[in-house]
């Protein structure tokens, strides 16, 4: 395999884990929008993870996001309270499907940070 091959599944794989860092150009969307939304970091999180939901967001996208709530300080019951306050306006099945989906990014977070023991 090419050394180019193997960068690009390196980086395919890094995203799939909710690595962005291979790319830096989405480093740097993400830094510019939070900058520009004018939003303190609790909201700003809460948005961001009011889309994922709406989206049906994968669980690497989770996980990059609930790493950084944390960071913003942002508690599980908050993102519950989310989920509950947009339920009637995307459904219960995409409430479920977002439970769901985090479940499984904080499951992947736990394998990735075992594996990097």
């Amino acid at each position: 395999m090419n050394e180019q091959k193997a960068s690009a599944q390196e980086s395919l794989q890094g995203l799939s884990e909710g690595d962005v860092s291979r790319l830096g150009f989405l480093q740097a969307m993400i830094a510019n929008s939070y900058t520009e939304s004018g939003l303190d970091p609790q909201t700003f999180m809460l948005v961001r993870m009011a889309a994922l939901a709406t989206l049906d967001a994968a669980p690497a996208s989770w996980l990059m996001n609930i790493a950084v709530s944390g960071e913003a300080g942002l508690e599980p019951e908050l993102i519950l309270g989310m989920l509950t306050a947009i339920a009637p306006v995307i459904g219960t099945a995409r409430i479920v499907s977002a439970a769901g989906h985090i479940l499984q990014a904080l499951e992947l977070g736990e394998a990735i940070a075992e594996s990097g023991e």
